[in-house]
């Protein structure tokens, strides 16, 4: 064990047992299983939905029978993205978790401490027997990355409870209180094909690699480069040389900026120094509008075999026009907060089959209106193309409660331990606890975390301290509810 000398121990007991088991959204069977043992292992009342969401029920300790109940909430999925050059399997491997100074982190892979120290502490409350607590009910969801289907499928008749405490915030001192609705926008390009002529052409594979990702919601602000816009781009500047796609994909998810994107193109032979001299040319633009975002932002141009078949020209060039066109990045910023994305939307896979490309966006917005108004704008653009466009998981925002005792209880608990004001705010990012509100009705709701940055990229971290402090805030909020 590596975590088990770290404070709270059981916190990071379970957490480490977590990295252990596969957790890729969509992929939860076992984690659920093992959630479930542990619940019967503390013989406590369990249900395991169809759908692998776990629901866990402990009764009040002895003068919190008549205080409001408590549900506690967070979900077992990770969102999987390593390295480029590492070779890993997150179906089968456990993720290579270290510690570094005050921080858990893997080399090379996201650490899933979204969501899994939600489910950590969650853990080591229900078998803690020293702690003052009211009744709690511990609701842990599945496929929450990819579109929060564990929560759609949720049985409302499962769950009850005067307060909803949702743990899956990732800065310590702040407590969220609204955030943004968000859907799937799926766009399928139909691909026509011919034959590569066989004299006179080239093929290469160009690498748009480096970047830094990040999560589609909580980093859009930051301006980082997304490596599909980027192909885009790039694709563009290409069209004088009679180049054609013959395979072409980028990203990882549709909820994570996009850090690498792949194009294996062919151009005439006589075309081979002006290709390089592009390549070199859009590198230098990259790495200088992006130098204070990424860095180490590269394009590698690699010869490769002649492929057998290509995509037209004119599907070629559609392919450069939706690229390039697809919104990206923040659409509107919050009038009443100031500084806060009110919309956005992210282009973060591309993918590839004999029949069609197809790019998923993550689309958010804490208007409705202007999700709405975003996917008009991408059915314009699939339609000048002959496209098509798909949306997927569509989840409501969580909008803002006047008034709330659990939020007025969390100020004052923080207030008392660490003699700081509890930062009280909004985000971008989608949780829950939108669907949550119209699965249980009227319901006292907050989400709060520990510090967690780089989430949804390789570089992922969970604060050590953080952890520690945020864990005896929670309890001692539990055993301020009365």
């Amino acid at each position: 064990m590596i975590l088990e000398q770290l404070n709270p121990r059981d916190v990071f007991t379970y957490f480490e047992a977590l990295t252990k088991i596969p957790r890729e959204s969509g992929n939860e069977a076992e984690v659920s299983d093992y959630l479930v043992g542990f619940a019967k292992g503390l013989q406590l009342e369990v249900i395991q939905e169809p759908c692998y969401n776990v629901i866990i029920k402990k009764p009040a300790t002895p003068g919190y029978e008549q205080a409001p109940s408590v549900i506690l909430q967070g979900h077992m999925d990770m969102v999987c993205v390593k390295e480029d050059d590492l070779d890993f399997d997150f179906a089968t491997q456990p993720l290579p978790i270290v510690v570094d100074g005050d921080w858990v982190r893997t080399e090379g892979t996201t650490l899933g401490g979204d969501n899994g120290i939600a489910v950590a502490m969650a853990m080591a409350i229900l078998a803690d027997p020293s702690l003052e607590h009211p009744a709690l009910t511990v609701l842990i969801t599945t496929e929450e990355e990819t579109g929060m289907n564990g929560v759609l499928s949720l049985n409302s008749n499962h769950v009850s409870g005067d307060i909803l405490i949702n743990i899956d915030s990732d800065n310590e001192g702040e407590a969220l209180v609204s955030c943004a609705g968000g859907v799937r926008n799926l766009v399928s390009l139909p691909l026509s094909w011919m034959e590569t002529p066989e004299t006179d052409r080239v093929a290469y594979e160009l690498i748009i690699s480096g970047l830094k990702g990040g999560h589609s919601g909580a980093d859009i602000h930051k301006g980082r480069a997304n490596a599909i816009k980027l192909m885009g781009r790039l694709l563009g500047g290409l069209e004088g040389l009679d180049s054609h796609i013959a395979h072409i994909n980028g990203g990882d998810q549709d909820n994570a900026i996009a850090k690498r994107a792949v194009v294996q193109i062919v151009v005439p032979k006589d075309s081979e120094a002006e290709l390089a001299r592009e390549v070199l040319v859009y590198e230098q633009k990259f790495k200088q509008e992006f130098s204070q975002t990424d860095e180490n932002i590269q394009v590698h141009l690699e010869k490769m075999t002649l492929p057998a078949r290509v995509l037209t020209r004119d599907t070629t060039k559609k392919v450069s026009q939706i690229l390039q066109l697809i919104p990206y990045g923040p659409q509107t910023m919050s009038a009443d907060i100031l500084g806060l994305v009110e919309s956005s939307t992210n282009p973060g896979v591309l993918n590839m089959n004999v029949e069609q490309i197809m790019i998923h966006s993550a689309v958010r917005s804490s208007v409705k209106s202007l999700k709405e108004e975003i996917n008009q704008r991408i059915q314009v653009l699939v339609e000048l193309v002959g496209a098509n466009m798909e949306l997927i998981s569509d989840y409501p925002e969580w909008t803002y409660a006047k008034n709330s005792k659990i939020r007025e209880l969390m100020v004052e608990v923080y207030q008392r331990l660490t003699g700081k004001e509890l930062k009280i705010s909004a985000i971008h990012a989608g949780l829950e606890c939108g669907f949550l509100a119209e699965k249980l009705g009227e319901i006292d709701m907050i989400s709060i975390g520990p510090n967690l940055v780089d989430i949804h990229t390789p570089k992922e971290a969970l604060s050590i301290s953080s952890t520690a402090r945020v864990y005896k805030f929670l309890c001692e909020v539990l055993k301020a509810v009365k």
